[in-house]
């Protein structure tokens, strides 16, 4: 077989991660293939010699972007003739939207025979719906982490797209609980957030949810998973909490995860995380006022992962004015203890890791197929 040459644009760390395993998979399925292209430290560590460096361009919210503009610009068109000089057999863009899709477009103006995949579609069932149109015309396939999203392009007249699996799914040994998981203290995780933004509205919140509790019962231990960088940050802001918690690494969270009673978690990925490890849970989030007034933009009634899996909201969400520590605590109680609702959340988890591996247990394999697939159809 001859070498295939993959040229791979990761925009932040959580695609770093995702585009590593994929060239691992790659590797394995064509020893051959040969990478260029984009990455942070684990692309690095598997082979890839990144045009820059991935902080360069792995920025979120409004003012670091506004300020980080001319250099964005710069790299998106640094990365664009690279593509075009080098001319790959396929380029795979994975998730970063605002920056590889703007790489894509660029490429495929100048070398329109070039197959491209997305690796992660971007939300256009929740947000801008209009996206998944206008990505015909740069976009060959995209690779979707979630089992909706295929059905979601359909309808919304994008792209071809293919559901590959989550990667949470090759970590399933490591999040599913056995019997002596539940046999210790028991805990009642706290994940106020992985941004600063997101710490800071929600740690007091999540304080006097505490409290609350506290009143009734002292029968739990407070576990909070400490996301990277975070530690200084959140020991000042949970200062004020009525119990001082337990922080524990990256190292030490799934195993928490697993021995959970519950959880209260700002929504995200790690909702996703609970669900596998069948730890029910409580979601709120907060967004700034200015982020609140686009809220009539979104398309979704929920907007919690395992919920959009199963397309029913199994889990209780408080956003905005309705996460209050009281909405929250009434929520946790049942929770806590033996009850119809910690029943029928867990039932439901068993259908949403279900539905996850319809797609197989490997994610990274499947997603290295269908690159192969499209860089053995490129065109001049």
């Amino acid at each position: 077989m001859m070498a295939r040459r993959i040229f791979l644009i990761a925009g932040e760390a959580s695609g770093d991660q995702l585009g590593a395993a994929l060239m691992r998979a790659l590797r394995a399925a064509a020893p051959q293939v040969e990478f260029a292209g984009v990455g942070g430290e684990a692309m690095t560590q598997e082979g890839l010699a990144s045009l820059f460096p991935l902080e360069d361009i792995a920025v979120m919210g409004l003012v670091p972007v506004l300020a980080r503009l001319p250099r964005l610009a710069r790299r998106i068109d640094e990365t664009a003739r690279a593509i075009i000089e080098q001319g790959p057999d396929c380029l795979v863009i994975i998730d970063a939207p605002d920056f590889t899709h703007r790489v894509a477009r660029r490429v495929r103006a100048v070398r329109s025979g070039l197959p491209i995949v997305d690796y992660v579609s971007p939300t256009v069932w929740a947000w801008r719906p209009g996206r998944a149109r206008a990505m015909r015309d740069y976009v060959d396939c995209v690779l979707a982490l979630l089992p909706f999203e295929p059905q979601a392009h359909a309808r919304l007249g994008g792209p071809r797209c293919v559901y590959v699996g989550h990667p949470l799914v090759e970590r399933l040994d490591e999040l599913t609980p056995h019997s002596r998981d539940r046999g210790g203290a028991r805990y009642l995780l706290v994940l106020p957030g992985s941004r600063l933004a997101e710490v800071r509205r929600m740690a007091p919140i999540y304080g006097e949810t505490l409290e609350l509790l506290l009143r009734e019962r002292a029968d739990f231990d407070v576990v909070v998973p400490v996301a990277p960088g975070m530690e200084r940050i959140l020991r000042r802001e949970l200062q004020d909490w009525p119990v001082t918690p337990r922080l524990i690494g990256q190292a030490e969270k799934f195993a928490a995860f697993r021995a959970a009673r519950a959880a209260l978690v700002t929504s995200g990925v790690a909702t996703l995380e609970l669900a596998l490890a069948e730890a029910p849970m409580a979601v709120a989030y907060r967004v700034s006022r200015a982020e609140s007034l686009l809220r009539f933009l979104v398309n979704v009634d929920s907007i919690v992962l395992p919920n959009l899996v199963l397309g029913e909201n199994v889990v209780p969400e408080f956003l905005q004015r309705q996460a209050t520590p009281r909405a929250l605590a009434e929520a946790l109680r049942p929770l806590l203890e033996e009850s119809a609702a910690r029943d029928a959340q867990l039932a439901a988890f068993e259908r949403v890791r279900a539905r996850l591996l319809k797609a197989g247990r490997s994610p990274s394999a499947s997603a290295a197929d269908i690159v192969l697939e499209y860089a053995s159809r490129r065109r001049a």
